[in-house]
């Protein structure tokens, strides 16, 4: 139901069938994907092409495939956030790979300082944000990629064309729960232009780098 909120939501950017398009990209190589292969591997994405009954998912077109790679990670991270909370860890964090949850404030009262990572600054933070409670997720095109002729290609694939996304270089969403900033995040980048008068409209506090390293969102003004 969360996948199907999030294609609503993106107008179908954000896709859990667009996994299989991984199949084409090696972003340990340094080449571009055969266009061939991305055009038949398309013929099996598209949500809409599968029937949703809960509890039951229908794939009425053979090879079609679901992956859940935008989603568990945030989720594993606020699960786990709530188990130590009912374990009876009342501060701390919960790291998994830059999405934080923030299980409660830090012992001495103060809020625990999050620094958001450059995406062409690699160790330099290009925000320092202060939380006492909620959670923080970014999504960028600087963990896996590959640059060809001086034109980065990231990890975050084109539903529609099967091709990394560009305009946006990273964003980051602050939210209650990790799960809801880090599909947010995800979508801004699915967006590419409108992905931060997305963010705007969407209202959570946010931060956003574009390919030109310019810099802009709610959080640039706390």
């Amino acid at each position: 139901n969360y996948a199907a909120t999030c294609y609503a939501q993106s107008d179908g950017m954000f896709d859990i069938t667009s996994g299989i398009l991984r199949r084409a990209w090696n972003f340990k190589s340094n080449q571009l994907p055969d266009e061939l292969q991305i055009k038949r591997l398309l013929e099996n994405v598209g949500w809409q092409k599968l029937r949703w009954v809960s509890p039951v998912l229908e794939f009425p077109i053979a090879g079609m495939e679901i992956d859940f790679g935008g989603i568990v990670k945030e989720y594993a991270v606020d699960r786990a956030a709530t188990l130590c909370w009912e374990a009876g860890v009342k501060h701390g964090i919960i790291n998994l790979g830059g999405d934080i949850k923030i299980i409660g404030p830090h012992p001495e009262g103060i809020p625990w300082r999050i620094g958001i990572q450059h995406p062409r600054n690699k160790g330099k933070a290009v925000e320092t944000i202060e939380l006492y409670r909620g959670a923080v997720a970014s999504s960028g095109d600087y963990e896996r990629c590959i640059t060809l002729d001086g034109v980065r290609y990231g990890h975050i694939l084109n539903p529609k064309t099967g091709w990394p996304v560009q305009h946006l270089a990273a964003v980051s969403v602050v939210g209650d729960f990790c799960v809801v900033a880090g599909s947010a995040s995800t979508i801004a980048m699915l967006k590419q232009a409108d992905g931060a008068n997305w963010l705007e409209n969407l209202g959570l506090p946010h931060l956003w780098v574009d390919m030109q390293g310019d810099v802009g969102g709610s959080l640039t003004l706390v």
